[in-house]
């Protein structure tokens, strides 16, 4: 992609285009064909209002704009971004040259700050590009232009960054929605997208938006969270880990549930780590985040509908395509629609070891998401008809919260047992037990409630043998004695 069209304006009709427009004088220069303006008018900004008492990052953005649109004017428009090492050492050049020329005297702290600051406009994602290399930050809010919020350990703090204006952040969300295929614009105010690196995008922006336009990233480790790395972080015990471990190799059709921003992902991507590495694997995702180190992976991804309403790919599309791909296992990112009918098919017609995510707020209530999810693929089911599938397809279900403190953790691990009249049978395995709140921090433990699954005889059959106490079942209770 050329340094023209990656620094282009993103709404033609919006104000800057019709600033360019009607001076025509400034636009002269290379036009790529699309409408995109020359760079150096694309990235010029309005200037920041005077105020009574400005602040030094007032100071800052003032002084960022000056030497950016100097940079920019120098540089060959035609630039191509793809060898970032090359862009980076031209740019370096020029920010060093255009200092000295405007006689600018800066600290090697202040220097190093506002060269990093015109990078991430260029190469990166502007005034968000530290907050996504930061490992402290799981998660980045843009309300509108002037506020910036981040999540650190399970709680929102406010940053000092802003944007210069609605066109700014327009322009970091439509870089990265672009080399996607997706688009956003009045017509398709709403976007679901993903960085490289797998985080989580949505963006919506006016008319839906009445605050400018908003971005959430919901940003995933560069190194995937291992078992270990959910031991420490006290999400789940060695014992559960060991336990988990076996269900899957046993092939047992597991659902992990929980609210939104729970770690539901985060678990599924650590239970697929535990399938073996000689079966071929099939993901289907909204937005590709699952981060498989097997080497049969196949990853599929749902695509919406284009301008003219057509080409849209569901995930129920993907799901009944994924079954003629002669998968081991179908891992399938979030259930949330019709596709739920076709992903408990899949779990009773030899697919076995499948795994999803579903929202819900307790194991009971998962099973009532899963029929409500049933009803709206059209199917004119009775409703026992869907407990049976339900009942017959699930073997385990893995609940996740995210508690008063924050921390994301395991709070109940139940077996689907059947059916029983009407009513599908549930068993709690595991349970997490609340003991105190101190210091900011909820105190407790997952417990085994002395019950062994019926299912303990497929990890026979799987030549796998857990210790009884994982269970909470003393030795001779185990022998019957």
């Amino acid at each position: 992609m050329s340094l023209l069209r990656r620094l282009g304006s993103t709404n033609e009709t919006g104000p800057l285009a019709n600033d360019l427009a009607s001076s025509p004088a400034d636009n002269k220069g290379e036009n790529t064909g699309l409408g995109t303006p020359q760079l150096s008018q694309t990235l010029k900004r309005p200037a920041l209002r005077a105020s009574a008492t400005p602040t030094p990052d007032d100071a800052f953005h003032q002084l960022k704009s000056r030497v950016q649109n100097r940079v920019i004017a120098e540089l060959d428009p035609r630039m191509d971004l793809s060898d970032a090492e090359r862009v980076r050492r031209t740019l370096e050049e020029t920010f060093l040259s255009v200092l000295e020329s405007e006689g600018i005297v800066l600290s090697r702290v202040e220097r190093h700050r506002l060269f990093e600051a015109i990078v991430a406009e260029i190469l990166g994602y502007g005034p968000i590009e530290p907050l996504l290399k930061d490992d402290t930050v799981t998660e980045i809010m843009v309300n509108g232009p002037k506020q910036v919020w981040v999540e650190r350990n399970g709680k929102l703090e406010k940053t000092t960054i802003q944007f210069d204006d609605d066109e700014h952040v327009m322009r970091i969300i439509d870089r990265i929605v672009s080399p996607l295929g997706r688009r956003i614009d009045e017509s398709s105010p709403m976007v679901d997208a993903r960085l490289p690196d797998g985080s989580r995008i949505n963006a919506v922006i006016p008319p839906i938006s009445l605050v400018g336009p908003c971005l959430t990233i919901r940003k995933f480790s560069r190194d995937p969270l291992t078992v270990d790395d959910l031991i420490r972080f006290g999400t789940m015990t060695p014992e559960i880990a060991q336990f988990l471990e076996a269900c899957v190799q046993a092939r047992l059709n597991i659902v992990v549930s929980g609210g939104t921003g729970s770690g539901k992902t985060t678990l599924l991507n650590v239970l697929s780590s535990f399938i073996p590495g000689d079966e071929r694997i099939v993901t289907i995702e909204n937005a590709a985040e699952l981060q498989l180190r097997q080497e049969h992976v196949v990853t599929l991804e749902s695509r919406p509908a284009n301008i003219e309403g057509k080409g849209e790919v569901t995930i129920r599309d993907l799901v009944i395509n994924a079954l003629r791909m002669r998968p081991d296992r179908i891992v399938v990112g979030e259930c949330r629609g019709g596709e739920a009918l076709d992903m408990l098919q899949a779990m009773n017609t030899g697919h076995d070891g499948s795994m999803t995510t579903v929202h819900s707020n307790s194991p009971r209530d998962t099973l009532h998401r899963l029929e409500t999810m049933v009803l709206m693929a059209g199917m004119d089911l009775p409703v026992r008809a869907i407990r049976e599938q339900i009942a017959s397809a699930l073997d385990l279900i893995v609940h996740m919260a995210r508690l008063k403190d924050g921390s994301r953790k395991i709070v109940a691990i139940t077996e689907v047992q059947g059916m029983e009249g009407d009513v599908i049978v549930l068993q709690d395995v595991f349970v997490f037990e609340q003991t105190g709140y101190e210091n900011g921090k909820v105190l407790g433990r997952i417990k085994p409630t002395g019950v062994r699954p019926k299912f303990v005889e497929k990890f026979e059959v799987a030549n796998i043998y857990l210790p009884p106490q994982i269970f909470g079942v003393t030795y001779t209770r185990a022998l019957g004695r």
